[in-house]
């Protein structure tokens, strides 16, 4: 059987092991602060209708369009610019603007301040994935990279629902008054100290990003490869490249619909208040989170070793199946099969997203995987971020024609996007037996 991994793949990467986790673990709780500072208004979006006379589609803006709009265009000149200077520079900046946004969100005076801040918010927050990514793949040798790619990945799958938890719990306080004897935020609405505070808090990440190591880039001489070599490698492999994309972002697609409006349907058809919403939602998706994201990385890494990126790919379509009959489960109405459905979602889509990607990195030169991470990061946001919530705000009010029916919209836009995923993992392995390569 003929190998698909590049021979410098199984070189293990020069460094401190002790160096090199630590650096995966910097990256984990970075991650766990962009998620959080993207999805909090998922809880806060009651409170944000009343405050500015929004629909759901208006509220929908805030949660996609705002943070997609900016984060299209910066995605790809942030890539490249991963790939030929400095990574720690990059995302230590870019963290810290993501958490300094977070914080004016809670100040916008008004509809439009608030729109620019979550535009700030997708500047920053486009160097995460194309610098994490390129650190990890040269800190971490090949056999080990699901699992660092998992450990990273986790703080994505729990950062936005555990956020929407401290978020549910800080709105429930700020409710009560228990803010009002703070300084500078004491006299602000709920909502806004809510952002104020996990804006300041996030501001950790920047600090823990100093203490990590850059690692030395592999061929050194040759890792700045020209806007035109890397075009034509992606032209070149587009037969598996193409589809592996499509189906991360369709994945993508899923879970911004679900984790934006699950809470809501806690909400509205089981009469739970904000606070009770975030807390169960929160618990059931970092648990299935953390099991998605160490189970998805071993076992990503042990089909690897069998079977190379095709086994991986299989996993991703296995995944994307289930979380497909997850997504039926949503519109249910017994709360328990709803949390049920959530927890289910969560850790399909998070081995599926894990595999995906440890596939990716296998077939991008290391010299592009910044260029390739961004170009990921652009797909999940675009139809992701940017699709999942207005799709499921759409269909609940021109389909459904009611905000009780949130949790039949989320079912009617996301099964077909986790089965459109599955298609193009089969594809995209389809294009690699085509070559021989399995």
């Amino acid at each position: 059987m003929k190998s698909d991994r590049p021979a410098s793949s199984q070189i293990r990467p020069p460094g401190s092991v002790a160096r090199a986790w630590w650096l995966v673990a910097v990256l984990f709780i970075t991650c766990f602060i962009a998620y959080t500072d993207r999805l909090i208004l998922s809880v806060l979006v009651d409170p944000l209708r009343a405050q500015f006379n929004l629909s759901d589609s208006g509220v929908s803006l805030l949660q996609g369009s705002a943070f997609t709009l900016v984060y299209a265009f910066a995605a790809l000149p942030l890539g490249r610019m991963v790939d030929r200077r400095r990574r720690k520079p990059l995302l230590l900046a870019g963290a810290a603007l993501w958490c300094l946004s977070t914080m004016l969100c809670g100040l916008a005076p008004d509809f439009r301040a608030l729109f620019i801040a979550r535009l700030f918010i997708g500047v920053g927050e486009a160097v995460l994935a194309p610098a994490g990514i390129s650190l990890i793949a040269d800190s971490i040798p090949q056999q080990q990279r699901g699992l660092a790619v998992g450990i990273f990945a986790l703080g994505s799958v729990i950062g936005g629902p555990l956020g929407i938890s401290i978020g549910g719990v800080l709105l429930a306080a700020g409710d009560k008054g228990c803010f009002t004897s703070f300084p500078l935020i004491g006299n602000l609405e709920p909502w806004r100290i809510v952002l104020v505070i996990v804006g300041a808090a996030g501001l950790l990440g920047p600090l823990l990003l100093l203490t990590i190591h850059e690692p030395t880039r592999p061929n050194n001489g040759e890792d700045r490869a020209s806007l035109r070599a890397v075009t034509q490698h992606f032209l070149l492999q587009r037969r598996l490249l193409l589809p592996l994309y499509f189906g991360m972002a369709l994945l993508s697609l899923g879970d911004y619909g679900l984790l934006s409006w699950a809470p809501a349907t806690l909400s509205r058809r089981f009469g739970w208040d904000s606070g009770q919403a975030g807390v169960a939602f929160g618990l059931v998706t970092a648990g299935a989170g953390v099991a998605g994201s160490l189970c998805g990385g071993w076992f990503s890494d042990l089909a690897d070793r069998r079977g190379g990126i095709g086994a991986r790919l299989r996993v991703c379509a296995v995944a994307a199946l289930v979380a497909g009959l997850a997504a039926a489960m949503i519109s249910s109405n017994k709360l328990e099969f709803v949390l049920l459905a959530v927890g289910l979602w969560v850790f399909a889509s998070t081995i599926g997203g894990i595999g995906a990607i440890a596939a990716l990195q296998e077939a991008i030169p290391d010299r592009m995987r910044g260029t390739g991470a961004s170009l990921f990061t652009l797909g999940n946001a675009v139809i992701g971020l940017g699709g999942g919530p207005t799709l499921v705000a759409l269909a609940t009010e021109n389909i459904y024609r009611s905000s009780a029916a949130v949790g039949f919209a989320i079912t009617t836009a996301i099964v077909p996007a986790a089965v459109s995923a599955c298609i193009m993992f089969v594809l995209s392995r389809k294009a690699l037996e085509s070559r021989r390569i399995l």
